[in-house]
């Protein structure tokens, strides 16, 4: 299954915790080929503290959607992510954007991410890996982009 995972940070060494955690994603059992975005720095949204660093993975994985958000959050853990309180500022922070083209709503799990669709720092990574991507229910990612025109979410790098 092809999944997509969103990546970022913004306390601590941002850039070196989402380096680890895309060797951490490309280590998952038997993952296969994984496409990385460059970085992009977003101010908050809904949150607070410094500047987010970004980044998205598409991986080809065997796990099922609650094994890789499991092993997605043990990632998390061994980076020092705490959860004091909803939209925390962050050490990392990896979400299941989509899981290919399923739906899923579980306590747990949604997917696809309730909000991708209407954040930059999610589309302009997924877009730069794949512009034609379907976000179930609302289109293709490339479409998407012209609805958060006025977010900033600049690449820092290559």
């Amino acid at each position: 299954m092809l999944a997509w995972i969103g990546l970022g940070a913004n306390l601590g060494d941002a850039r070196s915790a989402i380096e680890a955690a895309f060797a951490a994603i490309e280590a998952l059992p038997h993952a296969g080929a994984v496409r990385r975005s460059r970085l992009y720095r977003s101010a908050p949204v809904d949150s607070s503290g410094p500047d987010y660093l970004n980044a998205v993975a598409a991986i080809d994985t065997p796990l099922a959607a609650h094994d890789l958000l499991a092993e997605l959050q043990a990632i998390e853990g061994r980076h020092g992510r705490e959860r004091p309180y909803r939209n925390a500022p962050r050490t990392l922070d990896l979400d299941l954007l989509l899981y290919g083209p399923e739906t899923i709503a579980t306590p747990v799990l949604t997917v696809p991410h309730p909000r991708l669709h209407e954040r930059a720092f999610v589309l302009r990574p997924m877009a730069e890996i794949d512009p034609q991507a379907q976000v179930p229910g609302h289109g293709p990612v490339g479409g998407l982009l012209a609805g958060v025109a006025d977010q900033e979410a600049r690449p820092i790098d290559g």
